[in-house]
């Protein structure tokens, strides 16, 4: 397995150059081809005071527009062009002006997709969460800070036996089959069940038979959460990547108690790979 179409989220300067780096060393490593997706929004009408449209305020929005866009194309156009490497821009206009949302066609006929983690007090975020909800494509997310790699050391597989889980695991095959070592690692798992699923000892089995070095873990919460198990799983083992199954529990459970895939998106310290 490949990615031979990889798709780059560029919300904006903030973000570009680590998506970018992110993007291009991928594709040096599989010979892809590289899809810039930018957005901006459609100017919105404005009345004036006497009630008339305020032509030349929807005039001045729709040139800070352009002048946006093609700024972020010139920087898209800079770091590709000395790769070697195949590429295109894709500007589109929208009505939320966001790259993320407005890539989904782009998406879906790609391989993987190269993304941004959100910065907190930003307001030019993209919405990766609701990108990787409805991707259909595996989403390659890079951490605000740290080395951006496209082999890894070890690999966190974050397990609860879901179907999102699954997906997640054999679409980073490519990553893990390289790593030094994966862990297969399960919070709160039944110490009375039977089910080696739910344990992870099948998906370990599954993986080994494809040369990956799979073990597995498990940690109690006792009290505490599953985000922060996780996290803490991440620092205690030196993880460079951690690996997982996207919005695994319902809307309400969600929106309720929060959940893991949200507190990867904002807070990961190492690289995210999301599927769903």
């Amino acid at each position: 397995m490949s990615f031979k179409t990889i798709v780059a989220i560029v919300q904006s300067e903030q973000d570009a150059e680590r998506v970018l780096d992110g993007a291009i060393a991928l594709a040096s490593r599989f010979g892809a081809h590289i899809i810039g997706v930018h957005a901006e929004a459609l100017p919105m009408p404005y009345t004036s005071a006497t009630g008339f449209p305020d032509t030349e305020f929807m005039q001045v929005s729709a040139d800070l527009n352009k002048e946006r866009s093609a700024k972020l194309r010139t920087l898209f156009q800079k770091k590709l062009q000395p790769s070697g490497l195949s590429f295109e821009w894709r500007a589109e206009e929208t009505f939320s002006g966001d790259s993320a949302l407005s890539s989904l066609a782009s998406v879906r006929a790609a391989d993987i997709v190269v993304a941004a983690q959100r910065e907190a007090g930003s307001d030019t975020n993209a919405d990766i969460g609701s990108l990787v909800y409805d991707a259909g494509r595996p989403v390659f997310v890079v951490p605000h800070a740290g080395p951006v790699a496209a082999s890894f050391r070890h690999i966190m597989l974050a397990w609860n036996g879901s179907r999102e889980a699954a997906r997640a695991a054999f679409d980073a095959l490519p990553f893990m089959i390289e790593a030094e070592k994966v862990e297969i690692f399960v919070v709160d798992p039944d110490e009375d069940s039977d089910d080696e699923g739910l344990a992870g000892v099948g998906i370990a089995a599954a993986l080994t038979r494809h040369g990956v070095k799979a073990s597995v873990a498990t940690r109690q919460t006792k009290g505490g959460t599953v985000e922060d198990a996780v996290q803490n799983r991440l620092i205690e083992t030196g993880a460079d990547m951690i690996v997982i199954g996207a919005y695994s529990h319902s809307w309400l459970h969600r929106l309720l108690y929060g959940g893991v895939t949200r507190t990867v998106l904002r807070s990961s310290p190492v690289t995210a790979f999301l599927s769903r």
